[in-house]
């Protein structure tokens, strides 16, 4: 299962570094808007659009661009900076069996890796794939800041009610300019609509023969004021339409694979 996730998360995060710049920008404009031309500025804004707006809200709004935090995923240790002037710093740090100490650093001007404290060159190949897999890390550990990129096309499907909660069922393709190697996945998103909180999504993909997979949300914690949030994960058959997967989580019919948990979340001081 561990490899499956890592090979799909390279696909995702293909969309997520191609629209990062512009989504930063846009969470930048609407969360610094004052109150009266917020409300102007949903007139342009699909139905989608304006709940996705509302939960960006929610989840952190404009303290996503100022993001400081360290965390652990897996067996691998991150650090996560964001500047409001739209740059950015992703760590990955662990230990490898065969090389020794392994930190990773992304930044708006690419990836470069240290062995033992040592730059060492990287063949394109592997750079993009050490790229891919840290920007998926951050890509779900953000959501839904990324939702309102450029090459998101997103539509409202209605109201949806899991267990007795009525939840704004929204689905999520991608142009395929911008929208990276795995553009045509498609995803299903459920905000509650009172509490515009992220609560399940489910995404049908295409690499490794393809499938279906749905997250359910398993708690959730406020850090720096950014909402982080650990998930269940569940296999899905492939058949099932995206539509009907929330109620068949609701009913008790699909199967936990794993969690996806990110721990020891904390505030970088500098």
């Amino acid at each position: 299962m561990r490899n499956f996730i890592f090979i799909w998360l390279l696909g995702i995060s293909t969309l997520f570094f191609a629209c990062q710049s512009s989504s930063k920008n846009q969470s930048e404009n609407l969360n610094n808007t004052p109150a009266d031309s917020l409300q102007e500025s949903k007139k342009t804004l699909s139905k989608a659009e304006q709940i996705i707006q509302s939960a960006i809200q929610k989840h952190g709004g404009g303290k996503y661009k100022i993001l400081r935090v360290s965390f652990d995923f897996r067996d691998k240790s991150y650090v996560l900076k964001h500047d409001k002037s739209g740059l950015f710093r992703y760590e990955r740090l662990f230990e490898d069996d065969s090389l020794g100490k392994i930190h990773d650093v992304l930044t708006n001007e690419g990836l470069s890796r240290m062995v033992n404290g040592k730059v060492i060159q990287l063949e394109d190949k592997k750079s993009q794939a050490y790229q891919s897999s840290i920007n998926s890390v951050m890509y779900f550990t953000l959501l839904p800041e990324g939702l309102l990129a450029e090459a998101v096309q997103s539509s409202y499907l209605g109201i949806d009610t899991l267990k007795g909660k009525a939840y704004h069922q929204i689905e999520v393709t991608f142009k395929q300019e911008g929208g990276g190697e795995d553009f045509q996945d498609v995803y299903m998103y459920w905000f509650h609509t009172q509490d515009s909180t992220l609560d399940y999504f489910a995404y049908s993909y295409e690499v490794n023969e393809g499938g279906i997979r749905f997250r359910a949300f398993a708690n959730r914690q406020t850090v720096d004021g950014v909402v982080f949030q650990n998930y269940d994960n569940f296999e899905v058959a492939k058949d099932t339409p995206l539509t009907e997967i929330g109620k068949l989580w609701a009913e008790g019919k699909l199967k936990k694979l794993s969690e996806i948990n990110n721990e020891n979340i904390k505030v970088i001081e500098e």
